[in-house]
């Protein structure tokens, strides 16, 4: 029995229905997915700031802040969440977009938010899994926030895929290798000009302090040396190098200083741990933990120094 036109007409606009309830509900999921990416990412971003305190990490604390604190951790002295926070909050943006937009507007942007998705989820996908090398083989650590954040990157690229309408799947697959052989390539290149420039100490040696004591960060120092304060470090932390600079060379030879890092210097990584220890680096005064970077001035006043 012939088809009339109207009968073929509302078969192809049912299952043109059919096909964008499924690909909105798609993009519900990418939007989910990214909001948790933008959590993940923002969390990190405004720990490295100073504005949000220690984060609970699964698998431990100490990996976390080792992968985090690593010289792979930043890009152009900002935290490398920083950039992972706003690519999630640009793929938040395509994938909602069209689910709020009507008429010739959302028309206007459907497939230059296919594309804008499927190109972004790319290079996220890719660089992540150079991070991932990088965490694996080269800063030897596990941190969860990473591999959340890869895992993310690796499922908004197949939603993304698997959303879009593609017609041309010769260019589909032409632009997806393409930015992906960029974008790995460019992240091979920039892990390996990072990894460990001239001059840097030998892996579980920490750097160098090169700061001039002075006669109140001496007289501090001889303080908490005698009411038994420990100063507990991990080699490869630069917030508790950061530390040591304030109090200067000379005056931090006089601190009791324990190595907690498992392939540090003289580690004493058992005592690290009976001690619960929630970030580096972190201070015992008095019997109390206290973890962060501390002034000279709070120091003094933990300890009870009166210059």
């Amino acid at each position: 029995m012939p088809v009339t036109s109207s009968r073929l007409s509302e078969r192809l606009s049912s299952s043109r229905r059919r096909g964008d309830t499924g690909n909105r509900w798609l993009r519900v999921a990418i939007a989910v997915l990214a909001t948790v990416g933008v959590i993940d990412t923002g969390s990190i971003t405004l720990k490295r700031w100073g504005l949000l305190g220690n984060l609970s990490c699964p698998g431990g604390a100490e990996g976390c802040d080792k992968v985090l604190s690593s010289p792979w951790g930043s890009l152009f002295a900002q935290p490398l969440s920083l950039y992972g926070l706003l690519a999630y909050s640009a793929v938040l943006l395509l994938a909602l977009l069209p689910l709020v937009l009507r008429g010739e507007a959302r028309s206007r942007l459907a497939a230059f938010s296919r594309w804008g998705l499927l190109l972004i989820t790319t290079g996220m996908a890719v660089f992540s899994l150079v991070l991932m090398g990088v965490m694996v083989l080269k800063i030897q650590a596990f941190c969860f926030f990473c591999v959340l954040s890869a895992l993310l990157s690796v499922a908004l690229f197949v939603l993304s895929l698997v959303s879009g309408e593609w017609t041309d799947r010769g260019q589909l697959v032409f632009r997806v290798v393409l930015l992906a052989l960029v974008v790995g390539l460019a992240g091979l290149g920039w892990a390996a000009a990072v990894d460990r420039p001239a001059g840097q100490p030998a892996a579980g040696t920490p750097p160098l302090v090169t700061t001039t004591s002075t006669p109140g960060a001496l007289a501090l120092a001889q303080h908490l040396k005698a009411k038994g304060a420990v100063m507990y470090t991990a080699w490869w932390c630069p917030h508790c190098h950061d530390q040591k600079q304030l109090f200067g060379k000379q005056a931090t030879d006089l601190l009791t200083i324990v190595e907690c890092a498992p392939d540090g210097r003289n580690s004493q990584k058992e005592l690290c741990e009976s001690k619960s220890l929630q970030g580096f680096p972190s201070w015992e005064i008095n019997g109390r933990l206290d973890s962060g970077v501390k002034s000279l001035e709070e120091l003094a006043r933990l300890s009870g120094f009166r210059p």
